[in-house]
């Protein structure tokens, strides 16, 4: 049994951690306010010599993707009001608080390593991001939300943040091998583009498979990968091998998350019949 005191010295760390996301959160917008140019600064897609263009390599997506942060950083900021507000014995929020914070501090330092020129940076930061919004989604798929909004807010915002950030380790990495000299054993921009869009697509099956067919991981991979095929489809950087890998991989994760969803509904309905 808990005495006063070591109560009150968890409440008072769980406040701290509140405090510190949405710390954290603020950070992360700022971030993203100067990596969009509008502070003044260079765009991410101009910073570091244009690595990160979308006609910087084959697996680059094209411009439009990116809109798919404004949804990202508006349920962060919803999610981390949420926290503010969370209940001392809320264990779900308060296992979520750590790696949330992370996810959002290395999100504003792969801003800044690109702005400031070390593209180099970017790749253990982005991978590092990966690792931690991995071990973000398996506190998710281990806990239960409370509700309709709490899975939208909380669920979806942390699916959608995995499943753009799996294609953008991609393209990341294929900048970063580009800019250092990487010429692909002589294999051309076509056969390495093929290759990564075939593995980005098996990344998003294992995924589905993996969180039980959750929608958004899936709608933020597959967002991805459509603007990568519109991005080789026109423009400088043209490849329609690699259009229609990613194409492909599209249908093939969207059809497999539908799958596992609709055997996991199933499963659910009869263990509901087997317990009534």
């Amino acid at each position: 049994m808990l005495t006063k005191g070591a109560e009150m010295s968890g409440t008072r760390s769980g406040r701290s951690w509140r405090i510190v996301v949405v710390v954290s959160a603020v950070v992360a917008v700022i971030g993203s306010f100067i990596g969009s140019g509008a502070a003044g600064g260079t765009p991410i897609q101009n910073a570091s010599g244009g690595a990160l263009s979308a006609s910087s390599t084959s697996i680059a997506p094209d411009g439009p993707a990116f809109g798919i942060w404004s949804v990202i950083y508006l349920g962060l900021i919803v999610y981390a009001v949420r926290q503010l507000f969370r209940t001392a014995d809320d264990e779900r929020h308060a296992r979520l608080a750590l790696p949330a914070t992370l996810s959002l501090l290395l999100n504003a330092a792969w801003i800044l390593a690109v702005q400031f020129g070390f593209l180099w940076a970017s790749e253990p930061i982005i991978v590092a991001l990966l690792a931690v919004l991995v071990w973000t989604f398996v506190v998710l798929r281990r806990t239960r939300p409370s509700g309709v909004v709490e899975a939208i807010v909380t669920d979806g915002t942390f699916g959608l943040y995995l499943g753009w950030v799996c294609v953008a380790t991609a393209a990341n990495t294929a900048a970063v091998l580009t800019a250092a000299g990487f010429r692909g054993f002589g294999l051309g921009q076509d056969v390495w583009g093929v290759l990564v869009a075939a593995v980005a697509g098996l990344v998003g099956v294992l995924l589905a498979v993996w969180d039980r067919g959750r929608l958004a991981p899936t709608a933020a991979l597959c967002w991805g990968l459509a603007w990568v095929a519109v991005g080789r489809l026109d423009g400088p950087l043209v490849s329609v091998p690699t259009a229609v890998t990613a194409v492909v991989a599209v249908v093939v994760v969207v059809l497999v998350t539908v799958l596992v969803r609709t055997r996991a509904g199933w499963a659910g309905r009869r263990r509901s019949l087997a317990a009534a």
